[in-house]
Formats: structure tokens, C-alpha cells, sequence
């Protein structure tokens, strides 16, 4: 299988942002190169105690993304064809979007091939289980240890496009979601991805869940992960559209029909999703969202509330932040 690589010359400063903000267009599961030191958190998912010395951060980060290629030469980003040259426009457009808010460095873009990469494999290497709270996330591939066996147990295997529930963000939501659930629970996860969040809600007691995402893929994760949680087709239903434009995804999804709705996707994408998902709410519902870079909170909040929605708590990890609110 051949893959497209298209690779970003910035700052470690700006990983992450440059990160979510490509995830809109497409661009996911970033490769990242740098010189910053690993933490002990990442050492420990590594089996790793001392790493030894490398070379000094010079602050430069290397971000690479890959696109399948198709035996025509096409390329697919979020199941629909593209050129190599419609990808770059659009990366250097985004990536000159952000220059005024971010040091961004060289912002350059290069392009290469590359062949036959085993992704799934190649992620047994890395990943490992690890816990939230009293949550064990754990891969296919591991047992759970005998000081785990009381834990509820998440088994998820990572592939090329969806998250594992490592990330801040995901763990931000979960979070909230375990204070709201309960027995009635009718939940809504826009940008469902893997599933993960709908699939825990159900793990924690949630009547039935609903998903919606633009990519096609997330189909198949979401299959895979159910199958792997013992969760029943009759207890989660994925739909794939965009659910903030699109008429028919929005009446097939339902109106004041949830009692929660988590949206764990790019503070952009929120401010457009909260006018519209308010109809989908029912009176009293708890709306808890996340995918907030720090320095996005006020505008997030502000829509919010401009939606009509009263800001009941607004937690943070790292440099991300998640907004609950409720409609009254």
C-alpha cells in the first residue's frame, strides 16, 4: 500500500494546535519529531525508566501526516478524492491562518512517498495499557495484571485515524460524563470517532447512544469497539454526515431527544455546532464539550451561552479545556 506524506516544518510551541487544526481538513494521527524530552507519564507507556541523553530542544518540530494512494494515483481525505496540490493549498492556508496567533516557525510544506507501513502493527510497539482514574484502557494484545482486576476495563487497539482515550481532551469528557449519566441516559456523541465515549457512557450505565461523524471509517471503529466492549447493535447507533449543515442527518438524528450531548472536536467546529444541536437537547440537558485548546475557553464560552445554554463547569488538563453547560 502507497502513502502520501506530506510534512510540516514547525515549532514544538505549536504542535498540538497545527495538529487539531489539520484534523478539520482531514489530517489526522500526526507523526511528530522532536527534541523535546519524553515525560514520565510517556516513559512509563513506554517501559522505559532512563532514556539515555539526546540532543538539546532547539524548540523545531516536525509534523508529518500520511494520505493513502489509490493504484490511480488519487488520494482519499474524508472519503472523498483529492490532489496532492489541493492538500497542500490547504494545509499552507490553515498553517498561514495560525501565523498571527502562534509562532509557527518555517510553516514549510514538503511532500514524499512511502510504501507498505504496517500502521496497526507498528502501534504495538508504543502502545500500552493505562488508566483513567479507576478506567484500564488496555489493547488486544495484554492482559490485565492482578492489581488491575477490580478496574472497569476499556479495550480498545488503535488503527490510523481514531484516538485511544490517551488524550487529554477525551479525558476531560469522560470525566464530566460520569457525573451526569444515569440509568435514562439518552446520549448524542458528535465526532464520535472510535466510539469511545459513547461506548464508556453505555460501560457506565447509559440507556442508548447515538454517533455521528463525517468520516466513513469511524463505521467500522465504532463495530470493531462495540464488539470488543459487549455493547449490542440495538444499544448504539452510528450515522456518518454533518450533522451542523446537513437537514436530513439532523431529522434522522431527532429533535429535544437527549439528555447529553459530548462534542469532543475543535473549538471552530463547537462554536458552529452549539446554535444548531440546542434543537436536539431536551429541556434540561447537559451539553459537555471538549477539544478546547487553552486559549479558545472564552470564545467556546461565549457561543455557549449565546446559544442560550447556562455554563455550569469549565475543567482543565494540560493546556485543554472542556465547557459543561446545561439548557434550562
Amino acid at each position: 500500500m502507497k502513502w502520501k506524506k506530506f510534512q510540516i516544518q514547525t515549532t514544538t510551541q505549536a504542535e498540538d494546535i497545527i495538529i487539531s487544526t489539520l484534523y478539520e481538513i482531514g489530517l489526522e494521527g500526526a507523526q511528530i519529531e522532536d527534541k523535546v524530552p519524553l515525560t514520565a507519564f510517556e516513559k512509563e507507556q513506554m517501559f522505559v525508566d532512563i532514556l539515555p541523553e539526546g540532543p538539546e530542544d532547539d524548540g523545531v518540530a516536525t509534523l508529518s501526516f500520511f494520505v493513502e494512494e489509490k493504484e490511480d494515483g488519487s488520494l482519499v481525505l474524508l472519503g472523498e478524492p483529492v490532489t496532492e496540490e489541493e492538500i497542500v493549498r490547504q494545509v499552507k492556508e490553515e498553517l498561514e491562518a495560525l501565523r498571527p496567533f502562534c509562532e509557527i516557525g518555517a510553516g514549510s510544506v514538503s511532500v514524499d512517498e512511502t510504501e507498505d507501513i504496517d500502521w496497526i502493527n507498528n502501534w504495538k510497539q508504543y502502545f500500552h495499557q493505562f488508566t483513567i482514574d479507576d478506567l484500564l484502557v488496555i489493547p488486544s494484545w495484554e492482559e490485565v495484571s492482578p492489581e488491575d482486576a477490580g478496574k472497569m476495563v476499556l479495550h480498545i487497539d488503535p488503527g490510523t485515524a481514531f484516538g485511544t482515550g490517551m488524550h487529554e481532551t477525551t479525558q476531560l469528557c469522560i470525566r464530566q460524563l460520569r457525573k451526569y449519566i444515569t440509568p435514562d441516559t439518552e446520549l448524542l456523541d458528535v465526532g464520535t470517532g472510535s466510539g469511545i465515549l459513547a461506548i464508556l457512557s453505555l460501560m457506565y450505565g447509559a440507556k442508548h447512544a447515538v454517533g455521528t461523524d463525517l468520516d466513513p471509517c469511524a463505521e467500522a471503529a465504532v463495530e470493531d469497539n462495540m464488539a470488543q466492549n459487549g455493547i449490542l447493535p440495538e444499544q448504539f447507533e452510528m450515522m456518518i454526515g454533518n450533522i451542523i449543515t446537513d437537514k436530513e442527518v439532523q431529522d434522522r438524528v431527532g429533535y429535544e431527544k437527549y439528555d447529553i450531548v459530548v462534542a469532543n472536536i475543535l473549538a471552530e467546529v463547537l462554536i458552529a455546532l452549539t446554535p444548531v444541536i440546542v434543537a436536539q437537547m431536551k429541556p434540561g440537558a447537559v451539553y459537555i464539550t471538549s477539544g478546547i485548546i487553552d486559549d479558545k475557553e472564552t470564545v467556546v464560552v461565549d457561543a455557549i451561552k449565546a446559544a442560550g445554554l447556562h455554563v455550569l463547569e469549565v475543567t482543565y488538563q494540560g493546556e485543554w479545556v472542556s465547557v459543561t453547560a446545561k439548557k434550562e
